[in-house]
């Protein structure tokens, strides 16, 4: 009786151990005939233990299974938050970053705001005194009224219609007119130049068909002023003294009544008048003027002759020239330009006929 508990453990024992590949066949086991019913109902029991526990094997795998499938979600949902937790971190960085340049904006915001605020001051300082400005205007323009503007109106035209009137007796006494008569020595071919004619040839060249002027019925004949001979007709040369003369005169006169001091004042005498220049000449500079670079204020100023009697006539033509340039100051300060160095009788009609135009009371 006792052999069958050693031989149950030594069963039970060699069963638990599980059988290796390299584990001998194991030999066949004799049982007893009356230890059979033990030995099988040993056997059932067990292959029903050997089920329970493939059963909770079973179980196990399955939950080992959800566990395993729990643990690579939770992994997986551990790096999804990993990968959330850094982006996090870098809109934070951003976030700061934005809040860094929005404070600075801020700053600046307040800076130009308060530099409006003082331009909208200073502008409303400047607001208010425009309007009182443009009140006390409204004022002055209420006092003056039509009346003072139309009177200043009448006063210029007035003006302007008294200083025609002593122009046109200028024109009276000094008629500057066309004379169809046609000569060599005529005023517009003297002093040979590059600029053009009025008839558009070249002023070296002779004009063709070209009316020359008078001045009270005598031509200024300028010949004389570039070729003066021993053989010279002294009534030509005369005629001329005297016709620069009334130029001179006639200057002269519209001047004074158009309240304009003439650049080269003139010095009447008839036929043998000058004109003015305050402007040094080179030849009465002095030699060494290393001693001395400003020009003396009680230099002389400088008569140039307006004729050719015992004259040298190169200071002659500069006197002529002078004169012109009085004509060119007239016409400038009306509005008009010069018609050229050598046209003086020319200046002089423009100059006349622009006055005398009903546009001059206009202006």
């Amino acid at each position: 009786m006792e052999a069958k508990p050693n031989a149950t453990a030594a069963a039970a024992s060699s069963s638990a151990r599980e059988p290796r590949e390299t584990d001998p066949p194991p030999r066949p086991k004799l049982i007893e005939w009356e230890d059979f019913e033990p030995e099988l109902a040993r056997l059932v029991s067990l292959s029903c233990a050997l089920e329970g526990a493939k059963e909770k094997k079973q179980v196990l795998h399955r939950k080992l299974e959800s566990l395993v499938q729990v643990k690579n979600e939770s992994l997986g949902r551990l790096n999804e938050l990993e990968e959330m937790r850094e982006k996090v971190e870098g809109r934070k960085l951003v976030m700061q970053n934005l809040q860094l340049r929005t404070k600075v904006v801020v700053e600046d915001a307040k800076r130009k705001e308060e530099d409006l605020a003082a331009e909208v001051r200073s502008l409303l300082v400047s607001g208010t005194a425009l309007s009182v400005a443009r009140k006390r205007l409204q004022e002055s323009n209420r006092i003056l009224g039509q009346r003072g503007y139309g009177k200043l109106k009448n006063l210029q035209k007035m003006l302007r219609m008294r200083q025609q009137y002593m122009v046109s007796q200028v024109s009276v006494f000094y008629p500057v007119k066309n004379f169809a008569g046609q000569s060599q020595e005529q005023e517009l071919e003297s002093f040979p130049s590059t600029t053009k004619s009025v008839s558009g040839s070249s002023a070296g060249s002779k004009p063709v068909n070209l009316e020359s002027l008078t001045i009270l019925g005598l031509q200024l004949t300028m010949l004389p002023f570039t070729k003066m001979s021993f053989f010279m007709d002294k009534k030509e040369v005369q005629r001329s003294a005297t016709a620069l003369a009334y130029v001179g005169h006639a200057a002269s006169l519209i001047a004074s009544y158009l309240k304009v001091p003439l650049r080269y004042p003139l010095r009447l005498g008839g036929s043998h008048s000058y004109i003015i220049d305050h402007a040094p000449s080179v030849e009465t500079m002095p030699i060494d003027s290393s001693s001395s670079t400003t020009l003396p204020s009680n230099m002389k100023p400088i008569e140039f002759p307006l004729f050719l009697e015992g004259q040298d006539t190169t200071r002659a033509a500069y006197a002529v020239f002078l004169l012109n340039k009085d004509l060119e100051q007239l016409l400038n300060f009306i509005g008009l330009k010069s018609l050229g160095p050598r046209y003086v009788l020319a200046n002089l009609k423009e100059l006349l006929r622009t006055i005398l135009s009903a546009d001059f009371i206009d202006t």
